[in-house]
């Protein structure tokens, strides 16, 4: 259906860029910069200027940025990783593809880990640990670094959804051993296909990502020195990546006036949480707006009639989808957020206008 509202708009989006990103395509196009060109490495540079480290290793999704993370902590067969069950599974899948154990702990009221479940976690196997900052949201990482340092953990930040967000004055994805972003359409700094990145300082992780998504080969030497993947950013992507990289502060600024838009319609509302919190350590960037409220599903349909469009993550804990075999840890804040929640239409073209008809239509469904 059309939306009124929609959740997000890339037909939109695109317009309003559409000369500099056509320019990109046609540049590498006309060219035949396809594969592993001035592009991808430009664009590396800036995201790493960006996000404030080293290094930046283009991939061809998040998933794989975490892959490779875990890869180069040495992460095998019988150690454990902990994380949140409240994640995207590509999460957890990583984990479990490097034959490593997933150990899910509950999130907080900010939909992050609680890092006062960590270190209660920790057994003579763990290894590492990945804290999800999620919502454009980072995850308290002052303890998240305390902690593992005292037990040796590597730290590998899931930042897919917090790409510029800020914990005291630090950047997602430059805080622990490495960053892992997404840059799947809809994201902040979308593509226009899947994408993604492995930030870092360290040389030696970065040597290791560079190999490991050109089949394992040191592109100047022609040496093999892993039998590896197929992941690296197509650089297409990247040119179009880099155009946007350049509008992704306005693009924040203008989450967070829609944010306030929606806080001050709503903070009234005494059957609705909204995601405002008041620590000044952090910064946040939007990439959702999250509410919750326990008539969710009552005022998604809601929402949807007057033309809304809203999404949920995730409609059912991770270990609830049988065929992945994850045992259930009896998270019970894990559960009561999938019941809950509801994703408000928040995007670089989502309108005042927009915010002021969302808002009403939700004063509407409490008022009946």
């Amino acid at each position: 259906m059309a939306y009124r509202v929609p959740f997000v708009d890339p037909r939109t989006h695109y317009k309003n860029i559409k000369t500099e990103v056509d320019q990109a395509i046609l540049g590498c196009l006309a060219q035949g910069d396809l594969v592993y060109r001035q592009q991808l490495h430009d664009f590396e540079q800036h995201l790493a200027d960006f996000v404030g480290t080293k290094y930046a290793i283009g991939l061809n999704s998040g998933y794989h940025a975490l892959y490779f993370s875990l890869f180069a902590a040495g992460i095998k067969p019988g150690d454990e990783v902990i994380t949140v069950a409240h994640t995207f599974v590509a999460t957890i899948s990583a984990i479990v593809h490097c034959g490593a154990t997933p150990v899910l702990i509950d999130v907080g009221p900010d939909y992050n880990m609680d890092v006062d479940l960590l270190e209660a976690a920790i057994t003579p196997q763990t290894k590492a640990v990945i804290p999800v900052h999620l919502n454009g949201r980072v995850c308290d990482m002052g303890q998240v670094m305390t902690v593992a340092e005292k037990y040796n953990l590597k730290v590998i930040e899931d930042a897919a959804q917090s790409l510029g967000a800020t914990f005291d004055g630090l950047k997602a994805g430059s805080i622990g051993h490495t960053g892992c972003f997404s840059f799947y359409p809809f994201k902040i700094l979308g593509g226009i296909g899947d994408g993604g990145a492995l930030t870092t300082n360290d040389p030696e992780i970065a040597t290791i990502a560079s190999r490991l998504r050109y089949n394992g080969e040191d592109r100047e030497t022609g040496e093999y020195h892993f039998h590896g993947y197929t992941a690296l950013l197509d650089n297409v992507q990247a040119a179009v990546l880099d155009v946007k990289l350049g509008y992704l502060p306005k693009w924040i600024e203008h989450r967070r006036h829609i944010a306030v838009l929606y806080h001050e319609g709503l903070r009234d509302m005494a059957d609705l949480v909204i995601p405002h919190f008041n620590d000044p350590v952090y910064f946040d960037i939007y990439q959702n707006y999250v509410i919750r409220t326990k008539y969710s599903i009552d005022l998604r349909q809601h929402l949807k009639d007057d033309g809304i469009e809203t999404l949920v993550h995730w409609i059912k804990p991770v270990w609830d989808h049988k065929d992945l075999q994850l045992e259930n840890p009896g998270l019970s804040e894990t559960e009561s957020i999938c019941r809950e929640v509801i994703s408000l239409p928040m995007s670089a073209e989502t309108t005042p206008e927009h915010v002021k008809h969302t808002v009403q239509s939700i004063r509407q469904f409490f008022i009946k």
